[in-house]
């Protein structure tokens, strides 16, 4: 009883002082240790609830007034009960910022004693905190060892096989998302009158997307689930793809490839974390590799498809001159096939039920795995056998106390969610980079990297390279002619890969014709006419025109280099920029030819890979391929010609699938569940980084000399396969 004759509120005073140490806490701690302090203050919180009320159990406020024959209330004022805002006596009049309280409660710092009871607060944070990590490691632990028992018990059949084929479409979506730019560029920079920087930024926009899409997605998947997750990525690679065969200006085509890059950067990261939670030990890596397979057959998908659908002009149509929807926006609009199959398969499939564990929903987890126990055992023909399994442990849970309030608005509401879910995020992506984890992710970081920057700076470089060894072949075709007269001729016919030099034209026709690497120099055009002229690469340069008509040509003056007219006129002249004209249908035919000969290539690799994972070892796997995907880069000093190229890719491409795979398996295992996701993707992101810089170096090394593509490629990759060796060997062990 107070000076006023009033029962005092214990319980409710208890809790308002252990807030207010909270807050104390929040501020003395957050200044030096700066993470984790919200979870520490919250989590004292609780437990110092929790203990009051065991006391209180023993009936220690029985004859307060006000309790549960008083009306509801432990105040007689039952305001004060409902006012969930107040503060304590100990704390009134006081501001909340201020950083020590004076009470007289004894959880309460006094004025004098304030340092020291914010030291043993601090401490009793500390030895929370660390109580409660031990603890959850020591649950992980004995959870890895019985779900490997329970995923022996339900065996590896339909269920697993099912979950295959759904993934391998997510997979699938990924490879097509690589290879769809590449392959519409040659029509689209026509189609939307493309400069030199934007074809670059095209092509590279895809890689920028998937980077930020891998973090924010593999992020996530360890919050709020894996399948979850996988759906909102593909549905918005779905929806984006969709859009940008429509658009028309460059821009919004642009951002469309950015934003289905980003839904589709969380593939990778969630396919093979989702997959290896429903593997046990001895199938994981042989069954991870074969998931692989999918990639290969996106790219296959696209180069078929590409093949099939772009050189087919006719297949277009247009609205006045505004809209225009070319073959190669059909071929773009097929290419989101794979992402929306897999949406709808993947509705048909569970959550992963070691995500449900990690999260301490143990009733929804054993539902699952029941249900891939029974499904395997009806396809064996063995229906009558029981799941065994009762009791499945999870994984200690830290209370998440986040007061919403009633009155809040949804607005605040989900800003308060997010805000919480990004932190949450945040904090377990800063877990990576803790001492326990810190030497292997720093590893796998350089060995993706490394990889990365020789992979997809080379498959870049190759065509780049067929591509410049044709122009030099087609350049060593071209046929001068020098001070030629021609008088009262009529061209009708296509002109092609010639050079005219000191030309006279008197009186000549040229109608309905195409001119493709045409140069004219230092010739003199008098009363000639030009009518429905479409041209590529075609130039007049040092010419005087007298007297000369144009009609409905595409001769804009930016191809009259330094050239005169004399009483010449341009009528009707042809707007916008044109597709690639029916003879660059074989170019067309040759480029996805390439394409899909260097992706069926991988699968020798990909079948050795998956036969031998589980057998020499996830390191010997990487190593090994490494080493031999470095020699190799040496042979690419006698690409001269267009099929040692193709060679060469095909080699190139067969030998590295195998590390690749490796270093899938070896990521996904050597990370824990609550971690494994948000590892994933990020070391993900990072490969896209990478591949970023090696195409952007490479590239710029094509015509010029290949010593500086050989000697990156074939260091990063022996540096990759040196520091491969330093990790852990992963095989036969659980999943963490």
């Amino acid at each position: 009883m107070d000076d006023d004759g009033h029962y005092r509120d214990n319980r409710s005073d208890f809790i308002r002082g252990a807030k207010d140490i909270a807050k104390v806490a929040k501020k003395q701690v957050g200044k030096k240790m700066g993470r984790g302090v919200d979870k520490m203050a919250d989590e004292y919180t609780r437990r110092s609830y929790k203990r009051f009320e065991e006391e209180d159990d023993d009936d220690d406020y029985a004859g307060v007034p006000g309790g549960e024959d008083g009306g509801g209330g432990y105040y007689r004022n039952d305001s004060r009960a409902n006012d969930d805002d107040a503060h304590s006596d100990s704390t009134e009049g006081h501001d909340e910022d201020d950083e020590i309280y004076e009470g007289e409660y004894q959880g309460i710092p006094r004025g004098d004693s304030g340092k020291a009871d914010v030291a043993a607060a601090q401490a009793q944070h500390l030895r929370d905190l660390s109580a409660y990590e031990g603890e959850r490691r020591k649950d992980q632990e004995e959870l890895a060892q019985q779900y490997e028992s329970i995923l022996q018990e339900c065996g590896h059949g339909k269920f697993q096989w099912t979950l295959y084929f759904v993934l391998g479409l997510a997979l699938m979506a990924d490879g097509v998302e690589i290879f769809v730019v590449g392959f519409v560029l040659p029509s689209a920079e026509k189609d939307m009158c493309l400069s030199e920087p934007n074809k670059g930024m095209l092509g590279l926009i895809v890689y920028l997307g998937m980077m930020v899409g891998a973090f924010v997605w593999g992020g996530l998947a360890d919050r709020i689930g894996r399948r979850q997750t996988l759906l909102i990525s593909l549905s918005i690679n779905s929806v984006f793809a969709f859009f940008s065969s429509f658009v028309q200006g460059y821009s919004s085509f642009l951002f469309c490839r950015l934003a289905s890059g980003v839904g589709i950067g969380g593939s990778i990261p969630i396919v093979f974390s989702y997959y290896s939670e429903f593997l046990a030990q001895e199938k994981r890596g042989e069954h991870l590799s074969w998931l692989c397979m999918f990639w290969m057959i996106g790219g296959i998908y696209a180069s078929a498809m590409a093949w099939a659908i772009i050189p087919h002009y006719g297949w277009s149509f247009q609205m006045g001159s505004a809209y225009q929807f070319h073959s190669w926006r059909v071929f773009v609009l097929v290419c989101a096939f794979p992402s929306v199959a897999a949406i709808s398969a993947l509705t048909t499939m569970p959550e992963s039920p070691r995500f449900y564990l990690e999260n301490g929903k143990h009733d929804e987890a054993w539902m699952i795995l029941k249900q891939v126990h029974d499904t395997n055992m009806r396809a064996k023909g063995y229906p009558e056998r029981v799941f065994s399994v009762t009791t499945i442990k999870t994984v200690k849970q830290m209370d998440e106390l986040v007061n919403l309030g009633d009155g809040a608005a949804w607005h605040q509401k989900w800003r308060i969610k997010l805000t919480s879910l990004f932190h949450q995020v945040w904090s377990n992506f800063q877990t990576v980079f803790s001492p326990e984890y810190r030497r292997t992710t720093y590893m796998m970081m350089a060995v993706w990297f490394s990889m990365s920057f020789s992979y997809y700076g080379l498959t870049v470089w190759f065509p780049d390279m067929i591509k410049y060894i044709q122009k030099q072949e087609y350049a060593s075709r071209t046929k001068v002619f020098v001070k030629e007269k021609v008088e009262h001729v009529t061209f009708n016919f296509t002109l092609e890969n010639q050079v005219h030099r000191q030309g006279e034209y008197f009186n000549d026709k040229f109608m309905n014709l195409r001119m493709r690497s045409m140069v004219f120099e230092d010739s003199l055009f008098e009363e000639c006419y030009f009518e429905d002229i479409t041209s590529s690469n075609t130039f007049f340069k040092n010419c005087t025109f007298i007297a000369t008509l144009f009609y409905n040509t595409d001769l804009f003056k930016y191809r009259l280099v330094n050239s005169r007219l004399i009483n010449s006129t341009f009528l009707h002249n042809k707007e916008g920029c044109l597709l690639s004209d029916v003879s660059d249908e074989n170019n067309a035919y040759m480029v996805y030819f390439v394409s899909f000969l260097g992706t069926l290539a991988v699968l020798p690799g990909n079948i050795v890979s998956a036969l031998l994972m589980d057998k020499i070892g996830r390191l010997r796997m990487l190593a090994g391929s490494s080493v031999i995907s470095c020699v190799s880069c040496f042979f690419l000093s006698f690409g001269n010609s267009e099929s040692a190229m193709i060679a060469l890719l095909c080699l190139f491409g067969g030998i590295s699938i195998a590390s690749w795979n490796a270093l899938d398996v070896l990521t996904v295992e050597l990370y824990p569940s609550d971690k494994r996701t948000t590892a994933f993707g990020f070391l993900n992101a990072l490969c896209k980084l990478a591949a970023v810089l090696g195409i952007s170096i490479f590239t710029s090394f094509v015509g010029i000399t290949k010593a500086v593509p050989i000697l990156f490629a074939s260091g990063a990759l022996a540096a990759g396969s040196f520091l491969a060796l330093k990790l852990p060997e992963t095989r036969g062990q659980v999943l963490q």
